[in-house]
């Protein structure tokens, strides 16, 4: 890795806004990762979830595509593709094909999780528990079929085999990062949700991390949640969006993002609820000056070498302006 520290990138889950079709969330995701690239994001990276209408990024790997195909320079990549939820010989093929058609761009990024219901997930493959538990097993085909000694096997994904697409192990506890620190994979932590594991597994990763002819040494992404406006109250006005949204994941009612809103004291309260509280534990938002500060302090904590950042906004305008000022925020701090 090349990427000087700390760098900076997106997760994008093709949120779908109130009032908008599936197309114009798409092309909203394309603007924003045309604004990212002239931002200096190192990479944009989109999430597999199902069964959630208000996640648009389900065909990960097409939408992956079409973003790529709209950029010239942002790496593209998938944060993550949820393996078990797939055949690797079919994943190695389709990130080989956009590898060779996106040169030195494409990113695969690989978790364990389903991303969705346990009824969707047997829908999706039947023997999904058992391809979970084999995870370990499922990431080693993925880099043999990329590999060029493969080519002499009966069963190849000959779109793949040489073609450089990195590949990193994504988590939210603590068994991915000694998954990732064995294999010598970068690592990258789902803190913007999943916020209970992180020093264990950041700790894990770095102490058992065995050099790779990937990687010589730790590499750690961290995703945090970003909103920023040009002040405080503007920007803790655009968060009642996100506030409703989890709100939706706990209560099982997920709709689409609503607009936003004054905050109000029932929305207050469930900023404090112990589990909303622990969920957005590393949620920065503010205007420029204040998240600056707890970035910084973030970043002194934890030493990451890059941070991806997740910014549920009901607005386009809003999000690419967020994003705007977190480029300011993390170039004025190297």
């Amino acid at each position: 890795m090349t990427i000087e520290s700390p760098a900076y990138s997106i997760l994008d889950l093709a949120l779908v806004s109130e009032g908008l079709s599936l197309k114009e969330t798409f092309n909203n995701t394309l603007k924003l990762a045309q604004h990212a690239e002239t931002s200096g994001y190192i990479r944009y990276w989109l999430a597999e979830h199902h069964n959630a209408s208000n996640i648009g990024s389900s065909a990960t790997s097409v939408l992956i595509g079409y973003v790529a195909q709209g950029t010239t320079t942002i790496r593209v990549g998938s944060g993550g593709i949820m393996l078990p939820n797939h055949s690797p010989l079919i994943i190695a093929e389709q990130f080989g094909t956009l590898g060779s058609l996106y040169p030195n761009r494409i990113d695969l990024g690989l978790g364990r999780a389903p991303g969705t219901d346990p009824e969707t997930a047997q829908a999706i493959r039947s023997d999904f528990m058992q391809a979970a538990h084999s995870f370990p097993k499922e990431v080693e085909k993925i880099q043999t079929y990329f590999s060029i000694e493969n080519e002499e096997a009966k069963v190849r994904a000959t779109v793949a085999e040489g073609v450089d697409v990195p590949i990193y192990i994504l988590g939210s506890s603590t068994d991915s990062a000694h998954l990732a620190a064995k294999k010598g994979l970068p690592y990258a932590f789902a803190s913007h949700f999943a916020t209970t594991h992180l020093w264990d597994a950041m700790h894990i990763y770095r102490t058992d991390f065995q050099p790779s002819e990937t990687l010589k040494e730790p590499y750690v992404m961290t995703g945090v949640n970003i909103i920023i406006a040009d002040t405080d109250e503007e920007a803790e006005r655009l968060s009642t969006s996100l506030i409703r949204m989890i709100v939706g994941i706990f209560t099982g009612r997920r709709a689409n993002v609503q607009p936003p809103t004054d905050m109000t004291e029932d929305l207050r309260d469930i900023m404090r609820n112990p589990q909303v509280h622990q969920m957005l534990k590393y949620s920065f938002i503010g205007s420029k000056a204040t998240v600056k500060s707890k970035i910084k302090e973030f970043l002194e904590h934890s030493n990451v070498d890059e941070l991806i950042a997740v910014t549920n906004i009901y607005d386009i305008n809003d999000r690419i302006r967020s994003y705007e000022l977190f480029a300011e925020i993390m170039q004025e701090l190297n």
